[in-house]
């Protein structure tokens, strides 16, 4: 089997980079390790940037997305039983945040694929990258019991931080920060108890209250790293809620079923650089962020944007330019979402063994925040989203 992109992984980077290639008129063909039903029900982000909403619709995959999605003008800080909104819109002239799930998005872009797009093979397990540094650069991979080869002129490992793409890049250097604590989060079928996002921050820990429908409620508590979720009962989970987003006005949480409640650790981690002769990561294969600052999925797009318009402007010019800057011009965007992911988790998580002093601080950047248009306009631009390229 031959193409010209050879991708490894279908998660939203993947598959988005398929759907920009094949727009392009570039071939592609996608190796997905899991089958479909898995890839489409995998939870994972739900906040899409104003740039990643534009290049979704851009890509014509837009659609249910606009239909479906629940657009976010802005998010509410709450501390010291206090609430502060923050206005998208009026502070970064006019952006604003879609909530979507990552499930919804890879249901979009596979039915895009499997009906104008270049072969989508799932159950096809990568199991090396050879020839990264030469012209000729192939996977092995596995597809249904038969080990086959994928010829490529280029290749694209989209495959996470425990893929083969990223071992096959010989060089490098890793920057990691491993946080003391975790996300206990739940999927409730009850209706959110206010309409945009909640980020608290309680001597108890961090909370955050999100959701996925008008219907269905996303929560999420600090807990230590080695939780067990299954040692929280449900009466405790939302009692332990209803104590961090506590307030002074007459707000209340609604409780409802709890679906499903899983434990994500948190991570910073960034892998420089991107690129080995003609293997390119992207999205989890080359930086992990905490889900904090909501950035995983939209730095995956702003990877895969960038390496199409390289590509692209590879096929049309016969120039590597762009392609050889897509390292650098990648990790300029990478490290603004990485300080702020590390910001806000910092900012609003209460770390095991500090001090009053340190509480105090955090106390008094959000104040900042709180009172000052200029700190509070950093926090919208970066919060909707870094410039792509």
């Amino acid at each position: 089997m031959r193409t010209t992109v050879g991708i490894i992984g279908a998660g939203p980077a993947g598959l988005l980079l398929a759907r920009l290639l094949h727009n392009a008129g570039i071939d592609s063909v996608v190796l997905e390790s899991r089958d479909r039903a898995y890839v489409e029900r995998r939870q994972r982000a739900g906040i899409l940037e104003q740039g990643t909403v534009d290049v979704l619709r851009e890509a014509g995959a837009g659609e249910r997305m606009d239909r479906e999605g629940l657009r976010h003008d802005g998010i509410e800080l709450r501390f010291a039983r206090r609430r502060h909104r923050v206005d998208f819109p009026a502070l970064t002239g006019g952006r604003a945040v879609m909530v979507y799930a990552q499930t919804e998005v890879c249901k979009d872009l596979i039915a895009l694929q499997l009906k104008e797009g270049g072969p989508l093979l799932f159950e096809a397990e990568a199991l090396a990258v050879e020839g990264a540094g030469t012209d000729r650069p192939c996977v092995r991979f596995r597809h249904r019991g038969t080990e086959e080869v994928l010829e490529c002129d280029y290749v694209v490992g989209s495959d996470g931080y425990w893929g083969v793409a990223r071992a096959a890049v010989p060089d490098g250097r890793s920057f990691e920060r491993t946080y003391p604590f975790g996300w206990l989060g739940i999927l409730a079928d009850v209706a959110p108890s206010h309409d945009e996002l909640v980020y608290a921050r309680h001597d108890r820990g961090f909370a955050l209250l999100s959701m996925r429908s008008p219907s269905v409620s996303r929560l999420y508590l600090q807990v230590p790293a080695d939780t067990d979720a299954d040692g929280w009962s449900d009466e405790e989970i939302w009692d332990e809620l209803e104590r961090r987003f506590e307030t002074d006005d007459d707000w209340s949480l609604s409780r409802g079923p709890i679906t499903q409640k899983s434990v994500t650790p948190m991570r910073s981690y960034v892998h420089e650089p991107m690129r080995h002769g003609r293997l390119f990561l992207a999205g989890d294969a080359a930086h992990i962020v905490p889900p904090t600052g909501a950035k995983g999925l939209n730095l995956a797009v702003g990877d895969v944007v960038t390496l199409a318009r390289a590509l692209a402007h590879r096929a049309a010019t016969g120039s590597e330019e762009l392609l050889d800057a897509y390292s650098a011009t990648c990790l300029r965007r990478v490290w603004q979402a990485e300080r702020f992911s590390y910001d806000m988790t910092t900012l609003l998580h209460t770390v095991p063994g500090a001090t009053p002093f340190e509480d105090r601080l955090q106390l008094a950047r959000l104040d900042r925040i709180t009172s000052s248009r200029a700190a509070e306009t950093d926090l919208a631009e970066a919060y909707t989203g870094f410039p792509i390229g």
